[in-house]
């Protein structure tokens, strides 16, 4: 299993158990058919920005931190995020296609979004495609070029 598909994992597990350590998720991912250490674990819960907050009733569980819109996500991220889960970049116009993993597209969506990334005027996303609409300063064939040089595709 890559990278990606485990990160992505944990983020589903993360949102659907409450988890409490780092050997409950090594034991999760286990039942979920993902070979991982803790040691492995621990780098991607820091990749990932996971961070420990306290539910009620007292328990510190894993969480990922919500993005705000206006938030503007550094450089490296953007680039870091591109190259690990875009896999093809078509255009149309003033319309972008990129193509991800199944269950990948809000993560390049999200940074994407939050990038501000000159002649993006915003972003949907699907399971394992996202649809980027170019501004008017920009086309469709230049913006694709330019997701395409960041993810080094």
């Amino acid at each position: 299993m890559t990278k990606t598909s485990r990160q992505h994992t944990i983020i589903r597990l993360l949102g659907d158990v409450a988890v409490t350590s780092q050997a409950q998720l090594v034991e999760l991912l286990e039942d979920a058919g993902v070979d991982a250490t803790q040691a492995t674990v621990s780098r991607d819960l820091d990749d990932l920005g996971a961070i420990r907050v306290r539910v009620p009733g007292g328990d510190l569980v894993y969480a990922l931190p919500e993005h705000s819109n206006e938030q503007v996500a550094p450089p490296d991220h953007l680039r870091r995020v591109l190259s690990d889960w875009v896999a093809d970049v078509q255009h149309s116009h003033n319309l972008v296609v990129v193509r991800t993993p199944p269950g990948s597209a809000h993560v390049v969506a999200s940074a994407l979004d939050r990038s501000g990334l000159d002649g993006v005027l915003g972003t949907v996303a699907g399971d394992d495609s996202i649809m980027i609409v170019a501004s008017e300063e920009t086309t469709g064939r230049d913006l694709a070029k330019t997701i395409r040089t960041l993810a080094g595709i």
